[in-house]
């Protein structure tokens, strides 16, 4: 009688192999099993830059539009006021033939007077909705310019004016993450709209030029040049993908087709600030700063001992952005210029999540371990790995260079 032979085509489980020596095929095996596995991460980080990075961004728009519609519907409109300026000419000698007294004739005359602006939102708040239809772009701006700040939108650098308001408004946006908002600033050519609503109103600029400066120079082509002109400038970096480079985009305001221009609310100081301790409101002619002129200039009157008043042509420092082409903004900080390890606050959240990674990781393969089935432990643990997955990327972003 001959033996049945042994069924050499079962499947054995993994799970009743017996264990492989540690030689070193066994070493080869896994480090190759550790380079794949970080391999697949990597690829997974990636792809957490490009489109998980807009997850958090696209929560802040949404929160950022609801509430900057509503302040735009409980903002009064802004109008253009006038100030009367009655002038008197001399009259001419009288007739000898006649005894009546001659006629005296008033010239009266308006001057528009650029209104105040609304208070400038507090930093990563809501401040204008930015739209270029080039570029299929709709997006809320918030009022900054860190790398906090750009992850809500694009950010207004808070050294310029804003948008609607005489001189360089600046605002930069990331171009390949964060929903990417300048992702097609390259495409836009001289004539193309940009639209900026704020709560003054609604501007509309043309797009005169871009240009590609270095990623230190590009600050030199923000502060405002000439006072006397509304533009707008854009920023972002370039080539795509990469922070070689700063492309700008300049563009200036259309008249025709925006509302009127307003001007920054003035700085309130104390009576005395500023003026030696000795000094009384009687002992010299006092400035006293008065409207705006339209569109580009101002009048500041000088009032004597005497209470005469006197014009003059002087335009006051703090109704008008400063001009200087040799001076960088240096109001803010510069989110695309941000290094390694930028935000020290991220390590230890970025180790806290690295540990809840890996808890979740081993929980997974004593689940199978236990049940004998991989799949089981994978699908029970697949949603929170995900989960810790996304926590743990979002903190180790943090310590990147922000400049994409």
């Amino acid at each position: 009688m001959s033996e049945k032979p042994p069924a050499s085509h079962e499947k054995v489980s993994r799970w009743d192999r017996p264990k492989p020596p540690h030689d070193w095929r066994w070493v080869v095996d896994m480090i190759g099993r550790t380079l794949i596995g970080l391999g697949l991460m990597m690829f997974a980080f990636v792809a957490y830059q490009l489109w998980g990075t807009g997850i958090q961004t696209a929560q802040a728009q949404r929160s950022l539009s609801r509430d900057f519609e509503q302040q735009l519907a409980k903002s009064p409109p802004v109008t253009t006021t006038t100030v009367p300026a009655t002038t008197s000419p001399p009259t001419t000698a009288p007739a000898p033939t006649t005894s009546v007294a001659p006629a005296t004739t008033t010239t009266t005359t308006t001057t528009p007077v650029l209104p105040v602006a609304q208070p400038i939102p507090a930093e990563e708040e809501a401040v204008a909705r930015l739209e270029i239809p080039r570029m299929n772009l709709n997006r809320i701006v918030v009022e900054g310019a860190t790398a906090d700040a750009l992850t809500k939108g694009p950010g207004h650098f808070p050294e310029t004016p804003l948008p609607g308001q005489l001189g360089n408004a600046a605002i930069a946006g990331h171009r390949t993450t964060h929903l990417h908002p300048f992702f097609d600033i390259d495409k836009l050519q001289p004539g193309d709209e940009i639209v900026v609503t704020t709560l003054n109103g609604r501007y509309t600029y043309s797009v005169t030029g871009t240009e590609v400066v270095g990623p230190d120079d590009y600050n030199l082509v923000i502060p405002t040049t000439d006072v006397t002109k509304a533009t707008l400038t854009l920023v972002s970096c370039t080539p795509r993908y990469s922070a070689t480079n700063r492309i700008v985009v300049h563009s200036e305001l259309v008249p025709e087709k925006s509302d009127a221009l307003t001007q920054a609310a003035p700085v309130v100081t104390n009576p005395g600030d500023g003026l030696p301790a000795d000094t009384l409101p009687d002992e010299g002619p006092v400035t006293v700063v008065d409207t705006v002129a339209p569109a580009s200039s101002t009048t500041s009157t000088t009032v004597a001992p005497s209470d005469t008043v006197a014009p003059s042509d002087t335009v006051p420092a703090d109704t008008v952005p400063a001009a200087g082409t040799d001076q960088p903004a240096t109001g803010s900080p510069d989110a695309f210029s941000d290094g390694w390890f930028s935000d020290p606050s991220a390590i230890p959240q970025a180790f806290l999540w690295g540990l809840a990674l890996t808890a979740v990781g081993v929980g997974i393969y004593l689940l199978s371990r236990k049940v004998r089935r991989y799949w089981v432990g994978i699908l029970a643990g697949f949603i929170p790995f995900i989960v810790v997955l996304y926590f743990f990327y979002e903190n180790v972003n943090r310590l990147l260079p922000p400049n994409l």
